[in-house]
C-alpha cells in the first residue's frame, strides 16, 4: 500500500451513522486526514459542525484516499463498493463494517476487487443510531474481524490490520467470511432474536406496565439490543439468514431441555443445564491468553500465512500488533490459554 510522506494516512468514511460516525470521530481525533460522506444532508452538516470535512459528492470524499471504510446499511454495500472502487485508485484499500461478510466478499470477488477489498466487522455497537450517537471511543479496543485472502489481498490485509491496531487498539480477529458469519450468528445475531422475543412478549402482555415496574438487571440486560433501530436489526438478520436459523435451532433445543426439566420438576437436570450454561459465561469473564507470535516472508507462501491467521481467529485468538519490513511480516498474536 502507498505510504504518505511522514506516515500520514488519508482516509474516508462512507456512511456516518453510529459505527461510521465513531470511526470518523476517532480518526479525526487521532490526527488522520479523514473525510466523511453520508447521503443525508443533515448528517453531512453535523460532520462539518464537529470539524470534519464532508463534501456533498461521494466522489469528492473518496478521491485520492488510501483507505475507504464503507459503513452504510448492509443491503447498500455491493452498489457502494462498486461506486467507490471506480472512484479510487488501485492503491486504495477498501473495507466495510457490515455484520455479515460472506455475501459481500463473494460479490467483491465477482468484480475483481478481492486484492484491495478486506471485509471487516468491528464487534461493538449501541442501541442508538446516527452520528449524534457516535463517539470516538466506541470502537476502542474492540474485537475487529478482518477476512484475509491469500495472494495480493494479503498485502491489503496486513496494512489495514496495522492501521486498526495502531489507531483503535483493535484486537484484530482474522477469519474467513464463512467462519465469521457462523460465529457472529450466535455471538450477535441470535441474541437480537432472543431480546426481541422477550421484549415483544412483554409488550403483548396484559400486565406490561406491572412487568416493566418490576424489571431489573436481568430484563434490562437481556433486552438491550431490542432497542436497536428495527430496520438495522432486520438487515442484519436477513443478511445472515441461513446461519442464524441454523444456530437458532441449537438455542431452541437447549431451551427445550430447560423447559422439559422444569415441566418434569427435575431439579438435578435443571441444575445440570445451568451449570453447563454457566461454564460458557465463566469462560467469557475469565479468559486468559498466551503469546502466539509468528513470522512469514513478505513475498513467501501467502496461503500458509492466511491459513495461520484464520486458524488463530477460529481458535479465539487475535492480533495485537504487526510489523512489516523489507523481508518479513511479524505478527504479535494472543490465543486463549489452555484450561
Amino acid at each position: 500500500m502507498v505510504e504518505r510522506p511522514g506516515g500520514q494516512v488519508r482516509a474516508a468514511v462512507v456512511g456516518t451513522g453510529l459505527i461510521g460516525g465513531s470511526l470518523l470521530l476517532r480518526m479525526h481525533a487521532a490526527g488522520l486526514d479523514v473525510i466523511g460522506w453520508d447521503p443525508d444532508d443533515d448528517t453531512r452538516r453535523e460532520a462539518r459542525r464537529v470539524g470534519v470535512p464532508a463534501p456533498d459528492r461521494l466522489v469528492e470524499a473518496v478521491a485520492d484516499r488510501d483507505v475507504v471504510f464503507l459503513c452504510g446499511p448492509l443491503p447498500t454495500l455491493p452498489a457502494t463498493l462498486v461506486e467507490v472502487a471506480v472512484a479510487t485508485g488501485e492503491h486504495c484499500v477498501l473495507t466495510d463494517v457490515g455484520s455479515a461478510k460472506e455475501e459481500v466478499a463473494a460479490f467483491a470477488a465477482t468484480r475483481g476487487l478481492t486484492h484491495r477489498f478486506v471485509p471487516g466487522h468491528p464487534m461493538a455497537g449501541s442501541d442508538r443510531a446516527g452520528l449524534t450517537a457516535a463517539g470516538p471511543d466506541l470502537l476502542t479496543g474492540a474485537a475487529w474481524v478482518l477476512c484475509p485472502e491469500p495472494g495480493r489481498a494479503t498485502t491489503a490485509f496486513r496494512w489495514l490490520a496495522g492501521l486498526l491496531v495502531d489507531n483503535f487498539g483493535a484486537r484484530v480477529v482474522p477469519m474467513s467470511a464463512a467462519e465469521h458469519d457462523s460465529a457472529a450468528a450466535l455471538a450477535s445475531h441470535v441474541p437480537h432474536l432472543l431480546a426481541g422475543a422477550l421484549a415483544g412478549a412483554v409488550q403483548r402482555s396484559p400486565l406490561r406496565d406491572a412487568i416493566l415496574a418490576l424489571a431489573a438487571g436481568s430484563f434490562s440486560d437481556g433486552t438491550r439490543v431490542a432497542g436497536t433501530p428495527a430496520d438495522r436489526t432486520a438487515n442484519m438478520l436477513l443478511g445472515n439468514r441461513d446461519r442464524v436459523l441454523r444456530e437458532l435451532a441449537g438455542v431452541t433445543a437447549f431451551l427445550d431441555d430447560l423447559a422439559a426439566a422444569l415441566r418434569a420438576g427435575d431439579a438435578p437436570a435443571l441444575t445440570a443445564r445451568y451449570d453447563e450454561a454457566g461454564a460458557s459465561r465463566a469462560a467469557l469473564r475469565d479468559r486468559r491468553f498466551d503469546a502466539y507470535d509468528r513470522q512469514f516472508p513478505v513475498d513467501g507462501d501467502h496461503t500458509a500465512e492466511v491459513s495461520w491467521l484464520r486458524e488463530l481467529g477460529v481458535a479465539g485468538g487475535h492480533l495485537i500488533g504487526l510489523h512489516v519490513d523489507v523481508n518479513t511480516v511479524s505478527y504479535a498474536a494472543r490465543r486463549p490459554a489452555a484450561d
